[in-house]
């Protein structure tokens, strides 16, 4: 049973919310393609009921870490679109100074801590940050995000343990898209349903339509609770789909036109908005205004990225070390 309800008002925020994710990718992949945005470049375009799903359920101050994929998580959470295409674009207003791009998006103001390109680095520091959370007595989650390619890595295999002796108040999300890369889970795994890793160390462990944030809301409530009543850690395999390539530079050769419009058929921006018109939550009108207002949005983002200025040259240094008058930092 959801402790937090799904009613209008989560629709609404729903649909806006994975609008923006949507609109923002597009015009991301875009630019990209005019050079205006360089390095390498993974956009989220599919899988937004993932975030949006978990974003209904989550109070202020619980805090995220994910992949390289990190676009859609950093808007969901709350940071400024401004300050997330002015980091693609390399400028000095970015939210992490023009020196992280696409996949190093930081914003600890929102509690949002990357954006990682080691694949599986971040699980480790997952645990780590919710972990901190226990030791000073809060009662925040971390949600640590990952890709099924990740699950491979040794490390995961360390933090579960821990997590779960520790009864630590994160819960892990496997963004299961159906591919590392170019290669299929089946190609690496005989064990397919991914959630299962989680049962070997007794973590409560479960498949998510991850296509459907009805589903995503009511697993992350379940998961969160038991985080915040010191249960310790769950782990969900969202199960959902990218319609891009893994990057930019993906020619998406390992996969039929027939497989991607078979998931498209289910777009959970669409099923969201047809369930407002049927529930009567809100009207065409409102629809189309939120359209507008969204692209509003990211025309302003793209508009603030290109009249922002490059990082000086003297900012090459800076933050690289930390500095040595922190009270913890030893002679």
């Amino acid at each position: 049973m959801s402790s937090v309800a799904i009613t209008k008002d989560t629709y609404l925020m729903w649909y806006e919310s994975m609008l923006l994710m949507r609109k923002f990718e597009e015009k991301t992949g875009q630019l990209y393609g005019q050079q205006k945005i360089r390095g390498f470049c993974h956009l989220y375009i599919g899988q937004e009921a993932v975030l949006a799903g978990a974003m209904s359920v989550i109070k202020k101050g619980d805090s995220m870490i994910t992949t390289y994929r990190d676009h859609a998580h950093a808007l969901a959470l709350g940071t400024s679109p401004n300050a997330i295409m002015a980091e693609m674009y390399g400028k000095a207003t970015g939210c992490s100074k023009g020196k992280g791009g696409s996949m190093h998006l930081f914003d600890k103001e929102n509690y949002f801590y990357g954006g990682h390109a080691i694949v599986g680095g971040q699980i480790p520091l997952g645990a780590g940050i919710a972990f901190a959370s226990k030791y000073k007595g809060e009662d925040f989650v971390n949600l640590c995000y990952m890709g099924d390619g990740a699950v491979r890595q040794g490390a995961l295999n360390e933090t579960f343990n821990m997590a779960m002796l520790w009864k630590l108040p994160v819960v892990f999300i496997c963004e299961n898209n159906g591919y590392a890369m170019g290669t299929s889970v089946a190609r690496t795994t005989n064990m397919t349903d991914i959630y299962k890793m989680g049962l070997a160390y007794d973590m409560p462990s479960a498949p998510v339509d991850g296509m459907d944030p009805v589903a995503v809301h009511n697993a992350m409530d379940e998961a969160i609770e038991r985080a915040r009543k010191g249960e310790g850690p769950t782990f969900l395999e969202m199960r959902t789909y990218r319609y891009k390539g893994h990057s930019m530079s993906d020619p998406q050769k390992y996969r039929t036109k027939d497989e991607v419009e078979s998931y498209k058929a289910k777009d959970p921006i669409e099923v969201v908005k047809q369930a407002i018109l049927k529930e009567k939550y809100a009207d065409e009108a409102w629809i189309e205004s939120i359209d507008a207002k969204v692209k509003g949005i990211v025309d302003e983002a793209v508009k603030f990225a290109e009249e922002s200025p490059y990082p000086e040259a003297s900012e090459l240094y800076t933050d690289v070390y930390v500095q040595k008058d922190y009270p913890y930092i030893m002679d």
